[in-house]
């Protein structure tokens, strides 16, 4: 459903600044190191993306929250009972369980790294992403 814009053109509400910025570093930091490794003069590192299925989610977890404030930039608003920050807020939920997961349980096929500087900016942003719907929150009433 098409609504008459809040904003003026280019000008975006905090919340919805910050969950354009929070789901773009989400959906960039998959392809970050998550884990790293050192090994007779070799240091390895492993994104995010080659974590397995979970990493993947997070990429995409990331473009759908880009794609949410772009789609209510352009004028489409979901219905009443769905409020974006509503979907804001899911979409972090789940984007900082996976991150976690993975924070908590490194894959056994990386038995030999510690945990990378990309998985905690993956889970800042995640977190962000929360914070950037609970905003849009008190910017819908």
């Amino acid at each position: 459903m098409l609504r008459e814009r809040r904003f003026d053109p280019g000008l975006y509400g905090l919340g919805d600044g910050l969950g354009l910025v929070a789901g773009i570093v989400l959906a960039v930091s998959s392809f970050t190191g998550w884990y790293t490794g050192e090994g007779q003069g070799v240091t390895i590192s492993v994104t995010g993306w080659n974590t397995g299925v979970l990493g993947k989610l997070v990429l995409f977890v990331g473009l759908a929250v880009v794609l949410v404030v772009v789609l209510r930039e352009l004028g489409f608003e979901p219905p009443a009972a769905l409020p974006q920050s509503l979907v804001t807020v899911a979409l972090g939920a789940l984007a900082t369980i996976f991150v976690l997961v993975r924070v908590i349980s490194i894959p056994d096929d990386f038995f030999f790294a510690q945990r990378g500087v990309g998985i905690w900016i993956s889970l800042v942003a995640a977190i962000a992403v929360i914070v950037a719907g609970l905003m849009q929150a008190s910017e819908e009433l």
